[in-house]
């Protein structure tokens, strides 16, 4: 959960509450892991598909197409910028000289050059990037509400939980923090929503490569045994037996929390997942030891223990809205640490057998403007952008779609934020178009109205 200090839902009455001060209040974690209860069954087992988890790179503040997978080198001076396109391992398809290491991994991945929606603002479009659907406004100036449509993490932990496949772990994930505009407005759509705070993300809300980085509260204290905790959960039951009732759907919830962090201390699965000093001081450094770099080893981490989805967000806040300096922003602060993480995170995942049933996606909220502005920026644009998608039966090494002449419109094969998102679910085995959910209103909805693209799966 994000850091309630700092951060308020516009819900009335509401706010989400931080790790710490959950731990600390009620002895259990406010993130969903599967319970007895979550087992349904049935649809588990009819479920074909590759992929089993999903890791979502973000780049918040939205990265230029342009100057990394959408090279122009035949448009103007004022559009291409200084960056020339290289070649890759795959024939015909050009990137970015800033991106050496992908281009000898462009065969694991399929580049998606015509992805397209209407919202210009960041929390806007990250609404519309996460969860598929425009906001009721394109605004920066909008924060999370227990009514909101759940975004596709939300959703596949959802699904994980009502088919009971997590465990001992928290099915969706976002590290390092939660995706925002300047770390004031909370983007809409990350949390439970209108399914509940049960729903709600694990939010790491921490630098994984400070060296005091230590998720705590994660498992049983050494002093306590197992029995003497069975023993106390014993007693909480028995209390609450006797307590008198109260209705209210804030107060139910909590024998769903006391159950959720029961089985989380004494799985200690978690702990051992968010513990980096496991790994290797080698592999720490293939990554990269900056806060993007042991995000994403985290996320692999996190997936090898069965978390279903994690959201690694390269930011703090909008860190790519590069409306000034774009290309030395780009060059020497931005895209290295990405790209190291991005690459690591491809090898280690296909080192450990792993690539095949993990689906990683990369995606900011929208692209940059083709023309490049007075402050040697470029400005938002939501009218054309890129997505990669990587592992998990996908079919990589291939162009979906182009762009026009500038990097303006698609020119080939449009393509949506709903497309990506039922993509996502196709490959995880759902049929999104038949599966529904309950709006705070009472309708049902639909966990996506896109379309899978066909030439993906």
């Amino acid at each position: 959960m994000p850091n309630a200090n700092a951060h308020a839902a516009s819900g009335p009455g509401h706010r989400f509450l931080s790790r710490r001060s959950v731990l600390r209040g009620v002895g259990a974690a406010l993130f969903p892991l599967c319970a007895d209860w979550s087992r349904a069954a049935a649809t588990a087992g009819s479920r074909v598909s590759k992929a089993k988890s999903v890791i979502m790179i973000f780049n918040g503040g939205a990265p230029s197409h342009l100057d990394l997978w959408d090279p122009k080198p035949e448009a103007a001076d004022d559009i291409r910028g200084p960056f020339k396109p290289i070649r890759t391992n795959v024939t015909g398809v050009h990137i970015s000289e800033l991106l050496p290491r992908m281009a000898k991994r462009m065969d694991k991945v399929a580049l998606i050059r015509s992805v397209h929606h209407g919202h210009s603002s960041h929390n806007g479009g990250m609404h519309w990037a996460t969860v598929g659907r425009p906001y009721p406004v394109d605004s920066t100036l909008i924060t999370p509400s227990r009514t909101d449509i759940p975004c596709f993490g939300t959703l596949i932990g959802w699904l994980a939980q009502r088919d009971g496949l997590c465990n001992g772990v928290p099915p969706y994930v976002i590290t390092p923090f939660p995706h925002c505009d300047s770390k004031v407005y909370l983007t809409p759509g990350q949390f439970g929503g209108c399914l509940g705070a049960r729903f709600d993300p694990y939010v790491l809300d921490d630098d994984p490569n400070a060296a005091s980085f230590k998720v705590r509260n994660l498992a049983l204290d050494e002093n306590l045994s197992p029995v003497r905790f069975q023993q106390r959960l014993g007693l909480l039951q028995e209390l609450t037996v006797t307590a008198p009732k109260i209705a209210s759907p804030s107060i139910a919830e909590i024998d769903v929390f006391n159950q959720q962090a029961a089985n989380l201390l004494q799985s200690g699965k978690a702990a051992d997942a968010f513990d980096l000093s496991k790994e290797p001081a080698a592999i720490r450094e293939k990554y990269g030891r900056h806060s993007w770099g042991q995000s994403h080893l985290l996320a692999r981490r996190l997936i090898e223990s069965g978390t279903r989805f994690v959201s690694t967000v390269n930011g703090p806040s909008i860190t790519w809205d590069t409306h000034k300096d774009n290309f030395n922003s780009l060059k020497n602060r931005l895209v290295p640490p990405m790209e190291q993480a991005y690459a690591a995170l491809l090898d280690d995942l296909e080192d450990r057998g792993l690539l095949d049933t993990t689906l990683v996606i990369w995606m900011g909220e929208f692209g940059r403007t083709p023309k490049i502005n007075v402050d040697i920026g470029r400005d938002h644009w939501p009218g054309c952008y890129s997505v990669l998608m990587a592992g998990g039966g996908i079919r990589g090494g291939q162009v979906v779609g182009a762009s026009d002449a500038i990097g303006a419109y698609p020119k080939e094969r449009p393509i949506t934020p709903a497309d990506i998102h039922a993509t996502v679910y196709a490959a995880l085995g759902y049929d999104a178009g038949n599966l529904h959910f309950t709006a705070s209103d009472g309708r049902p909805v639909p966990l996506c109205e896109g379309t899978p693209i066909s030439e993906l799966i």
